[in-house]
């Protein structure tokens, strides 16, 4: 099993920006950003929100992953030494949800996962691959120790 600890990513801005996500305490994994000057509201926020077997015997696995825009603020106003601090304009949830058959493997899990990275990280009919590199990515996603990775491929919640 996983120990939750940080989680690096990169955002798509340019230059990259580096995000890192630090657990938070509470009754599911969660994880938030710390970015200096912006509001607690204004955090991004990485969630492992549904880990469940149904009825069926089936497994349903839901991550979600929020993005806050904050206002931009202009110098009006300033003339009197004083700026409004930052608001959050809107919120961008993304979730990401499999139901994982009980028959299932982890080398398919991994396999179907490894597909859906590839299909939202750019694949095309000029690149078949995505953004990244996929030549040397053979079992990486079925033996990833990753957080994410093991909560989707195997159910592991971190500890």
């Amino acid at each position: 099993m996983s120990t939750i600890t940080n989680i690096l990513v990169k955002d798509d801005s340019n230059p990259l920006t580096e995000h890192t996500f630090y657990p938070v305490k509470g009754d599911r994994p969660l994880w938030r950003t710390q970015i200096a000057g912006v509001p607690i509201d204004g955090q991004l926020t990485f969630e492992l929100l549904v880990n469940e077997q149904l009825p069926d015997g089936n497994w349903r696995r839901v991550t979600k992953l929020v993005v806050p825009e904050m206002e931009t603020l202009g110098t009006a106003g300033t003339s009197a030494g004083y700026v409004a601090p930052q608001k959050v304009a809107f919120k961008t949830p993304y979730t990401l949800s499999t139901i994982q058959h009980q028959r299932a493997t982890a080398a398919s899990m991994a396999n179907s996962l490894k597909l859906m990275l590839g299909l939202h990280q750019g694949a095309s009919s000029v690149t078949a691959t995505g953004t990244i590199d996929q030549t040397v990515a053979a079992d990486t996603v079925k033996n990833s120790a990753a957080i994410v990775t093991r909560f989707m491929v195997y159910g592991e919640e971190p500890v």
